[in-house]
């Protein structure tokens, strides 16, 4: 049976190989299956854990303002996350914890094939470029091959919890607009 998301999200019902399964439902990431964008944030929180969905709490309801100021709806992007589970009171997710669950985003990736991720904070960050801080690197386009550029953008949530944040982020998402314009019109 060839792998499709369906069968992905199957699988990780059934998987076991991060400690996090035992206390917590498994949250792929949902979306557009030929998106040419996708949103990568950290780990699932409440909210994510109880609707088994990805950005349904507060973070994801500014994620889809965010979308919005630039003209993009949820069913037209993917949004996943690093981790597939929810740590423990929203804590950070653990080195290992990324490392367990990091297979899982790579199959993600290689099925939906997007052009540009955005990962949204260092954690997601950190899995594309180690050197790479996200106050140097927000809002300004990595390559990462010659058919996948990375878009670091802060994470929504960080905004809710520093409001100084939150124009930062409607100016990143504008210079991801901007990017994606200008992408568009450049002929391969």
């Amino acid at each position: 049976m060839p792998l499709t998301l369906e069968t992905l999200q199957e699988k990780l019902k059934d998987w076991k190989g991060c400690k996090l399964a035992e206390t917590a439902n498994p949250v792929l990431g949902e979306g557009n299956p030929h998106a040419e964008i996708m949103f990568i944030g950290e780990a699932p929180g409440q909210r994510e854990d109880e609707q088994k969905r990805p950005f349904v709490g507060p973070a994801g309801k500014f994620l889809d303002e965010l979308l919005a100021s630039i003209g993009l709806k949820r069913e037209d992007v993917y949004i996943s996350n690093v981790v597939k589970y929810r740590p423990p009171n929203n804590r950070e997710p653990l080195p290992e914890e990324k490392e367990q669950c990091m297979p899982w985003l790579q199959l993600e990736i290689s099925l939906i094939k997007p052009k540009v991720i955005v990962p949204l904070g260092r954690h997601a960050l950190l899995h594309f470029f180690q050197k790479l801080g996200m106050t140097a690197a927000h809002g300004k386009p990595q390559k990462l091959t010659d058919e996948v550029t990375v878009f670091p953008i802060y994470h929504p949530a960080a905004a809710l919890h520093n409001g100084g944040l939150r124009q930062a982020l409607y100016d990143d998402f504008a210079a991801l607009k901007k990017f994606l314009d200008e992408r568009q019109s450049t002929p391969v």
